[in-house]
């Protein structure tokens, strides 16, 4: 057979059938795979088959067949007696068809491997990859979220969060989710008290037991759910890194659940939100010692901090800058792997323009800081607080988000269920996400329009990042030694936030913060500081000028 490194194959729609679609789909992901494909076109002859894989000498020839049921049943059986000296010279066959014909070609036996139409594109990519790759059948799933980047690649890796109020529950759902191959990484979401108290157990408060999440209790709780993942697609897990004895919780996620990676705020989960018990220059400290811990173990960091001002409608240039202050403190802390999340659709006035303008300052800002020891890889998600409350327009707004996260090209797609505004997701829910996304996600990589191309969404682009810049320069300034840099030092930072040079309306009579910003969405769609008293619009330069 063929010796050279580029594999090849071989595919056509089998006698009458004329319908070669999903042929060519499959030759085009073949592509994108390395081989080299030879199409043979619609209805196409038993005879022509043998003599085309005899001239061309192919690794892999798929068939394909869309009619009849029982027509196509003998065609098959005829044309496997016909080829199968070539399968045992090596040439290796794969089927594709409408089910109640797949169904009769595993009964057959010939086909190692049989698509049916139900498979993601990404499934049957995997399928030509791990086929290119020391002719594996059964593609094995990596279990680090970098290699698994890697494997999926175009496609981006799915995650969604997912925790009902009790193990059990949570147990069955994880293992429905993961033999459904719906994500590639389960984000457990744990309740309150597991965050804050679970080395505490005398403070945690039995009646709120199960509130936001699953309530974990033991070490035995996250083993047995990490457990149940094992089996379908053994999608990666990861959870919140919690709000007090932070690496404690990391050492007994990484062991017990092999947590993928770690979400870190910066100034969050502490008295300034009221979700963890420490002071915000505290926690502020001990946040980047958690950065060190996981970057010193090579595990990936996610840096969960420009939504948090989003969803207190801060305005845009606040979330630029908070993104920059994340990357840059991730680096600093010997993070190596950088998960850059962004947030859509906060606030939820926000028009697409100016949010795909808002991310791509976010990008931008961050990529200098981009070398050979720190990479970052860009995760989308839908806003949390902007799911409509009916059903049908909540999935249409699952859809619309997603496909315009696809203009950032995502390694990480977080797919936050369309229920969320009515209830948190069963798996069920989960599973309809997933599809759903994944019909976006094969629109977009088939051929997307280049949304960020856009003249007014690269002016608020270069906008953002002006102004975003003006707004680092101040909380440089409040640090007058040379010796210390005031990005990096958590007594400068939160002097940035009680001064008010990092600010959000939703932070009213908060003991950090003076909660001085005024914001509005303008006729641009923009989310903008404005002047309390005249409701102009106010640059950095006034903005921080008023406040210094």
């Amino acid at each position: 057979m063929r010796k050279d490194l580029q594999r090849t194959v071989v595919a056509g729609a089998l006698g009458e059938c004329v319908h070669v679609a999903g042929v060519i789909n499959f030759l085009r992901l073949a592509e994108s795979a390395g081989w080299r494909t030879v199409f043979l076109g619609p209805a196409v002859p038993v005879d022509k088959f043998v003599e085309v894989i005899r001239e061309e000498n192919p690794d892999l020839v798929g068939v394909s067949y869309r009619l009849t049921p029982e027509t196509g049943e003998r065609l098959l059986a005829e044309f496997a007696e016909q080829v199968d000296g070539f399968r045992e010279q090596g040439v290796r066959f794969a089927f594709g068809g409408t089910p109640p014909i797949a169904e009769r070609a595993v009964a057959i036996g010939f086909f190692e491997r049989v698509f049916d139409g139900n498979q993601a594109s990404y499934e049957v990519l995997a399928y030509l990859k791990g086929s290119a790759e020391g002719g594996r059948v059964e593609q094995e799933y990596p279990q680090t979220l970098v290699d698994r980047i890697r494997w999926k690649s175009p496609y981006p890796i799915f995650r969604h969060h997912f925790g009902l109020p009790t193990l059990d529950a949570t147990i069955k759902g994880v293992e429905t989710i993961a033999q459904a191959g719906a994500l590639d990484v389960i984000s457990l979401g744990t309740d309150q008290d597991a965050q804050e108290y679970f080395f505490s157990p005398e403070h945690q408060k039995p009646r709120a037991r199960g509130a936001g999440g699953v309530p974990v209790r033991t070490p035995e709780d996250f083993r047995a759910i990490y457990k149940a993942s094992r089996c379908g697609n053994f999608p990666l897990m990861r959870t919140y890194s919690g709000t007090d004895d932070f690496i404690q919780l990391a050492e007994m996620f990484v062991e017990t659940i092999n947590n993928a990676w770690c979400a870190i705020p910066i100034f969050w989960f502490n008295r300034m939100d009221g979700r963890g018990p420490w002071d915000l220059q505290g926690s502020i400290h001990e946040h980047q010692k958690l950065m060190t811990w996981y970057g010193d173990r090579g595990i990936p960091v996610e840096l969960n901090e420009p939504h948090h001002w989003g969803m207190r409608d801060a305005a845009d240039v606040i979330f630029v800058v908070s993104a920059y202050l994340s990357a840059y403190n991730a680096r600093a802390f010997g993070v190596r792997d950088y998960i850059a999340q962004l947030m859509f659709n906060s606030p939820p006035g926000i028009s697409d323009a100016m949010d795909l303008a808002k991310m791509l300052a976010c990008l931008k800002m961050i990529a200098h800081l981009e070398d050979a020891n720190f990479r970052v890889w860009r995760q989308t998600r839908t806003g949390l607080l902007s799911y409509p409350l009916d059903p049908s327009a909540a999935h249409a707004h699952l859809a619309a988000s997603i496909y315009l996260q696809m203009a950032l090209d995502p390694h990480i797609l977080h797919i936050v269920g369309h229920t969320e505004a009515l209830h948190a997701a069963l798996p069920e829910d989960v599973i309809d996400a997933s599809k759903a996304a994944q019909r976006v996600v094969d629109n977009a990589i088939n051929g997307a329009p280049d949304m960020a191309a856009d003249s007014q969404v690269q002016e608020r682009l270069d906008e953002l990042c002006r102004e975003a810049k003006v707004t680092l320069d101040a909380i440089r300034s409040l640090l007058a030694t040379k010796d210390t840099d005031p990005l990096l030092d958590p007594e400068t930072l939160a002097l940035a936030v009680r001064k008010g040079i990092l600010d959000a309306p939703h932070l009213v009579n908060n003991e950090y913060a003076p909660a001085r910003m005024m914001t509005q969405v303008d006729e641009r769609g923009a989310c903008v500081a404005i002047d309390p008293h005249s409701g102009n619009e106010l640059s950095e330069e006034e903005r921080i000028a008023s406040l210094l």
